[in-house]
């Protein structure tokens, strides 16, 4: 039988240890967190455990119409990986967890970051854990590690690891592409007992959960009676919203149409949350139940409380809310039984009922129907086909390094051919046959870009190919070589007079993803990396020049002259740009005298 030390190297000590303390945390509601360095078998290892809290602020934020699920982008100057690099699209969370999270990271007594600096030199893996609405600051907590130490080259720390136990989903799809392509999905674990209604909850809004909510807390106490009707009401009203964001996903997933959610969507706000992270699902029979794959956890998550008729939903209902409270018992036996069972291959999941083997038992176990496991075999299929696409495209580096090298050989020729001008005005000009020639390189390089970019528009890629080393220095290859004709394309045909300035309505996507990647990777400041197109305000200066007042342009053309002399520096633009004849230079010589004499780029201009 495998452990789970086996299957995601986490001791079972650990768990249990990160499960009792944030258990123990609750009793210390006032304490920003609890920290627990003494795990059996585990001396490297501390627990940094969070209190959970039922107030309805801790879990709500905002105005109720405007945000029915309490959500708010997240904060990128402190959370800089957690958005999409290409489509430039900040991550969502929970705004009142967030809030909490960084209450104590900002709290006055400093205790949280003093406890993390404090395991950090010792050397000591954090373990961040949260039993219930602690678990979201836990959720936090790793990911504000993560950016802070993880990219540090100062201090050499492990990676931390996050436990959480019945935690309701708080981030949105953005934010779990972030954490995979960062690589960080491994740092997350959440266990959910089948029957917890928590994990569940935020995929309703705050109209259908508020009172479900407050009755929670009372079936701590095992002997707590309930109105069995008013329960099992508010569970319904739970699980038929929580039924609709799960047929969505599984219509994008099978990439199928449904007319009727199609129709509710114009009406009805969905939950914006999702899971982010490893799975581990306990049954009623011993297996906990490992799911890596986001999207089959979504199916799960709703599929495995489905209610067999509305003769037992009273029973479903109150027994949903007793399991939020069981899980250091149910752990605690699972956890010595040994049957850990990873759900992988999910395209070949069985669908026959059969329970001889330990998936179709399992599968039985976790209460999947035949369109359950058909949602589970989408999901993945849908990562098979992001791999397979990925792999469709590796040839074609090949042929986009041979295009470049083209390229760069026309731009050496054009810098020595002794005109005074670099390649971009020799492009623009079209004199020569090698400048057709070009062109056409220039539109074969444009249609492969432009089929990368659609796959990646279309999420039809992995999460970590915008961080690949290797493309992120083929994109910036592209950008610096292509771009720069591609504006005097632009300006040639004069297409700036009907369509507008390049960059505010002209530029393509193939170049603004590629300078995204590279800021990301190099952690440069956004819409810094733009030596590849800055030709365009130079035409666009080129034209004004002589309309306007100086005291007009005058900050733009210092913007544009500082960044030139940053990134000749840096030795991202070529020498060929400062050539007498180029269109750079030509206009510069018309800028005031007394500018020109004080200008950063003075020495660079060849004249």
């Amino acid at each position: 039988m495998k452990t789970m030390e086996r299957e995601l190297g986490i001791k079972a000590e650990v768990i249990k240890k990160a499960l009792s303390v944030s258990i123990e945390a609750h009793k210390s509601p006032g304490k920003p967190c609890l920290v627990e360095g003494k795990i059996p078998n585990s001396p490297s290892q501390v627990v940094v455990a969070f209190p959970g809290s039922w107030s309805l602020t801790d879990w709500f934020a905002g105005d109720s119409e405007a945000k029915p699920f309490g959500e708010t982008k997240i904060d990128t100057k402190k959370f800089r990986s957690l958005k999409s690099i290409s489509k430039d699209v900040d991550a969502v969370v929970n705004e009142a967890f967030m809030a909490r999270f960084l209450r104590i990271l900002d709290d006055g007594s400093g205790t949280f970051r003093a406890e993390v600096t404090k395991a950090v030199k010792k050397k000591n893996q954090i373990v961040f854990a949260g039993h219930s609405s602690g678990g979201p600051i836990a959720i936090y907590a790793t990911v504000w590690f993560l950016e802070e130490y993880g990219r540090s080259n100062e201090t050499q720390t492990s990676r931390p690891l996050c436990l959480t136990f019945g935690s309701p989903l708080t981030a949105d799809c953005t934010f779990c592409h972030a954490v995979q392509r960062e690589g960080w999905s491994d740092c997350f674990v959440h266990f959910v007992t089948k029957h917890d209604i928590v994990p569940r909850i935020l995929l309703a809004p705050r109209s259908s959960t508020t009172e479900l909510l407050q009755e929670i807390p009372p079936f701590f106490n095992p002997h707590h009676k309930a109105d069995e009707a008013k329960v099992a009401l508010l569970f319904g009203n739970v699980m038929k919203t929580a039924s609709c964001v799960a047929s969505q996903a599984a219509c994008a997933l099978t990439e199928s149409k449904h007319t009727l959610f199609d129709t509710m969507s114009r009406f009805i706000k969905l939950s914006p949350y999702r899971p982010c992270g490893m799975y581990v699902f306990c049954t009623e029979t011993g297996r906990l139940v490992v799911v890596k794959n986001p999207d089959a956890v979504l199916q799960l998550l709703f599929y495995s409380l489905q209610i067999e008729s509305e003769t037992v939903l009273q029973d479903t209902a109150v027994a949903s809310l007793k399991a939020h409270w069981t899980y250091k018992d149910t752990l605690e036996k699972r956890l010595a039984m040994h049957t850990v069972v990873c759900l992988e291959n999910l395209p070949e999941l069985p669908l026959s009922s059969d329970n001889t083997t330990n998936i179709g038992a399992t599968l039985s176990d976790l209460s999947l129907c035949i369109p359950a496991r058909l949602c589970l075999r989408a999901a993945g299929v849908l990562e098979k086909q992001k791999v397979n696409n990925q792999n469709t495209i590796v040839p074609k580096k090949e042929t986009i390094k041979t295009a470049l090298k083209a390229l760069s050989d026309y731009r050496t020729t054009s810098e020595n051919d002794g005109m005074g001008m670099g390649y971009y005005d020799a492009f623009k000009m079209q004199k020569e046959e090698e400048d057709f020639k070009v062109n056409v390189k220039r539109l074969e390089l444009a249609a492969l870009w432009d089929e990368i970019i659609e796959m990646i528009r279309q999420e039809q890629l992995p999460d970590k190919f915008e961080v690949d080393e290797e493309w992120v220095e083929l994109g910036t290859q592209f950008r610096r070589l292509v771009e720069p004709i591609d504006i005097a394309n632009y300006y040639r045909h004069l297409k700036n007079e009907d369509a507008g300035p390049y960059m505010t309505k002209g530029r393509p996507r193939r170049y603004q993803y590629p300078q995204r990647w590279r800021e990301h990777a190099e952690q440069l400041e956004k819409d810094s990396s733009g030596e590849s197109c800055f030709w365009a305000e130079v035409e666009e200066l080129n034209a004004i020049t002589n309309k306007k007042p100086w005291k007009e342009i005058e900050y733009r053309v210092l913007t544009l002259e500082k960044n030139l002399r940053k990134w000749d520096d840096k030795k991202e633009v070529e020498k060929d740009v400062f050539l007498e004849k180029s269109t750079l230079v030509k206009w510069w010589h018309t800028l005031p005298d007394n500018h020109k004499a004080n200008s950063c780029i003075k020495e660079l201009i060849r004249s």
